[in-house]
């Protein structure tokens, strides 16, 4: 399973408890930047199956997550690992700046 919903109820379990380093989106359905990275992260949840989770946080239907971590720009990606935020992204950025922040932590 390399792409999930998360939601205010699940969160902790899926991602915080994850046991393979996490790319959380924070996206809207009415977000059209959020729209344009999601087919990149489509591709790296298939390519790195089983070594990273891509978990996508609706903001609109979970606002406590996006309160929790701040979220008051969309997209935003957060890189977790070992229950920790250990980096993030805002906007819509190039697969490439992704890939740069993820890499380190599958080391």
């Amino acid at each position: 399973m390399a792409k999930v919903d998360a939601t205010d109820a699940n969160f902790e379990e899926v991602v915080l408890k994850s046991p393979v380093p996490v790319i959380v989106d924070m996206w809207a359905e009415w977000c059209g930047p959020c729209k344009m990275i999601e087919p990149y992260l489509d591709d790296i949840s298939d390519e790195y199956d089983g070594k990273v989770l891509v978990a996508r946080v609706d903001v609109d239907s979970s606002p406590g997550i996006a309160v929790r971590y701040g979220a008051r720009s969309i997209p935003m990606l957060l890189f977790v690992k070992n229950g920790e935020v250990v980096d993030k992204l805002i906007g819509a950025v190039p697969k490439k700046h992704v890939l740069k922040k993820l890499k380190p932590l599958m080391e």
